[in-house]
């Protein structure tokens, strides 16, 4: 379901595109009510009907929400009318733009590489296996969170 900036979802106002995957695209929007910005995941046109990309997407939500780490993206909601995941907006390039630059000083790459198994640790010990694990799916901070 394809969204447009200005057009809203529920409490969000949507600011614009962020980027899109496999299953569909992601926004970025301004909740309304708590007056921070967020990311909205929705499912592409193609899946928005389908009842094993909406049972992934229900299962992706309940996921996220039983996970609290610091290196690893917080939900804040589902929207059931639409599919859609309200998740928190991490702010600073991917991995995947940073790589693209050039190869990383090993004084970069080993705090990312850290995190990251430190988020994945966490995850697997709560029986959460990441299946789509990708320098584009790793957000770094400004501060290199």
């Amino acid at each position: 379901m394809p969204l447009t900036a200005g057009g809203r979802l529920g409490q969000y106002e949507i600011v614009s595109p962020l980027g899109a995957g496999g299953m569909g695209e992601v926004y970025r929007a301004r909740d309304s009510k708590l007056n921070r910005d967020v990311a909205i995941k929705v499912l592409s046109a193609d899946f928005a009907h389908d009842p094993e990309r909406l049972g992934r997407m229900d299962r992706e939500a309940k996921v996220l929400a039983s996970l609290n780490h610091p290196n690893i993206g917080a939900i804040y909601g589902f929207e059931d009318t639409s599919a859609a995941l309200v998740m928190e907006l991490v702010g600073g390039a991917t991995l995947a733009e940073l790589i693209a630059k050039g190869p990383l000083a090993i004084e970069e790459a080993l705090p990312i590489a850290r995190q990251i198994c430190e988020a994945l640790e966490y995850a697997h010990e709560r029986g959460v296996i990441h299946r789509d694990l990708k320098p584009a799916n790793i957000k770094v901070t400004p501060d290199g969170t």
